[in-house]
């Protein structure tokens, strides 16, 4: 075999080896498993602002219906205040936790259950690269996104907001 008849034979074999290892590291969310992921409410500062208190008032609201298991958090005081009034409402406590492999121990604690993550933009970044969501992750104040599995594990996005809308 000439040396330009093996060059596509190649470049196959490394494209599926790059791709093979690129998705490695991503972690497969269990079935039936349900993540809510969410940035924390308006801020001033550290604390939340009225916009923020209001949003954080409305989120029991927005989901209605949906059943929730648990309910995490890094250990900040803006994002246990923008969990709180769902806490409250479900009778559930908000479990305070280290951001690394936050996802890996969210699903391995919560296999088919429905977890609720309220994160700041560098944790919610990390997880949406762990669990190879593609799109942009929910950063914004008020997005309100639903991360189930397909099939084969992949993760499935529903994107909403709460809270105030206009000028969010």
């Amino acid at each position: 075999m000439t040396l330009f008849k093996r060059i596509p034979t190649f470049l196959l074999a490394l494209t599926l080896l790059i791709t093979t290892s690129a998705n490695a590291d991503t972690l497969v969310i269990p079935a039936d498993t349900t993540l809510i992921i969410l940035r924390h409410a308006d801020r001033y500062e550290e604390d939340l602002n009225a916009r923020g208190i209001a949003r954080a008032a409305a989120l029991p609201g927005a989901l209605a219906g949906v059943a929730i298991d648990a309910i995490y958090s890094p250990d900040l005081k803006r994002n246990l205040d923008t969990a709180a009034p769902l806490a409250a409402e479900r009778g559930l406590s908000v479990t305070t936790r280290a951001t690394k492999n936050v996802a890996a121990a969210m699903f391995a604690d919560n296999p088919g259950k429905t977890i609720v993550w309220v994160g700041n933009k560098g944790n919610i970044n990390v997880i949406w690269d762990d669990i190879g969501a593609q799109d942009p992750p929910p950063l914004a104040y008020g997005d309100l996104f639903i991360v189930r599995p397909d099939a084969s594990g992949n993760p499935v996005v529903t994107r909403k907001t709460y809270g105030v809308v206009a000028g969010n």
